[in-house]
């Protein structure tokens, strides 16, 4: 039974013409779980549904490469051709068998944060990228096209396998944040300058997937609105670049911040590091309020250490957002939205050790906390 403390975060609500049962989302979180080279097999298709079984309302998947050249290791879901697109509708399949659970799929290349043995990175501008030491090639303006039709196929592949709507990852230092950031985006051309200029990337990609896809297919993006680092992206720009992407059309934007860069150019490095008390939990809290006016239809998904369902429901009746996205809670916890549902309202499990961060370097992502106190049970 829901406690009347959380009627809010249990309410439904609208993401384009899409109603989610509930106000908690997943948000897209790289499992390193597919077969070799990509493809969809029971060992995601089961996270998955593990986590619709758990009462989530909107799963968005994990990082899904538009290009070959975009992925980060062989076991990182593709869909730059059809040949992925069995696999992908079996997840999908699994996922809306249980109890009206809506997935959506975040399609994204790894731009100059790549490291992939048989393709250099690229990026609009040549900057190096300190983590790999490796230097991105400049895309001329006809391969930024190239991979902006890349994008609107593969979203296109996306709505006919059947997931509810599409994500652009257009965060953390990505191929698509590469382009509105200041310190990675150097461009004269069309495509660098001014916010509007750097932004055009995100439009074109946007009006490419609005032609090909059904005029309500809901289009959603995760949006870089911060940087933490020197000369980068800073939150009145982040501001800027909502506006321009909900006036566009856009049906929810997911505002996030950090990457690669910040882990060794900035003395703040993407807060879900440092996670020590419940007063540095909802770290994008005041990135959302300041976007929030500016969204009019434009739905807002608040990510950034959210654990407690009563913080989640304030956020949400203060109408700060109007979803709640979780990732590591999720990790520890997949049955978590059913727990508070069913009337435990304590805090999440999570204890923000970035420890399931950690395990992706090596294989399957898993929760070490969850996984110790386990075997220590079992001793």
């Amino acid at each position: 039974m829901i406690k009347l403390e959380l009627e809010t975060l249990f309410s439904p609500e609208k993401i384009g013409n899409i109603q989610i049962k509930n106000r908690i989302v997943r948000s897209a979180t790289h499992m390193r779980s597919t077969e070799k080279y990509g493809y969809v097999g029971d060992k995601l298709i089961e996270i998955y549904s593990e986590l619709a079984r758990g009462g989530t309302g909107l799963i968005i998947s994990g990082f899904t490469a538009v290009d070959p050249g975009g992925t980060a290791n062989p076991y990182q879901a593709c869909l730059y051709d059809d040949s992925f697109m069995p696999g992908q509708k079996k997840l999908i399949k699994a996922v809306h068998e249980y109890a009206d659970v809506k997935i959506a799929i975040q399609i994204a290349h790894t731009g100059r944060q790549g490291y992939h043995p048989k393709y250099h990175p690229v990026a609009p501008s040549p900057v190096l990228f300190k983590i790999t030491g490796l230097t991105p090639r400049e895309l001329t303006a006809n391969e930024i096209e190239t991979l902006i039709q890349k994008f609107v196929d593969a979203g296109k592949r996306s709505y006919e396998c059947g997931y509810d709507m599409v994500q652009l990852h257009a965060a953390h230092g990505y191929f698509l944040s590469n382009f509105i950031s200041p310190y990675t985006n150097k461009r004269t051309d069309e495509y660098g300058g001014d916010t509007q200029k750097r932004a055009k990337i995100l439009i074109d990609i946007y009006n490419g997937l609005r032609d090909e896809l059904e005029s309500n297919f809901p289009i959603i993006i995760k949006l870089q609105t911060e940087d933490f680092i020197p000369n980068g992206l800073s939150l009145e720009e982040g501001v800027e670049y909502a506006k321009i992407l909900s006036e566009i059309g856009f049906d929810a934007i997911e505002p996030s911040g950090g990457g690669g860069d910040a882990q060794i150019l900035s003395k703040k490095p993407y807060p879900s590091l440092n996670i020590k008390s419940p007063e540095e939990e909802n770290y994008f809290l005041h990135n959302n309020k300041r976007i929030k006016p500016f969204l009019n239809k434009c739905k807002l998904i608040a990510m950034g250490g959210i654990k407690n369902p009563i913080s989640a429901e304030r956020i949400l009746k203060e109408n700060i957002a109007d979803f709640i996205s979780l990732s590591r809670p999720l990790i520890y916890e997949p049955d978590l939205p059913k727990r508070w549902q069913n009337g435990d309202i304590s805090p999440a499990k999570c204890i923000s050790c970035n420890g399931c961060y950690m395990t992706m370097m090596q294989g399957p992502v898993y929760c070490v906390t969850k996984k110790k106190r386990e075997e220590k049970m079992t001793k």
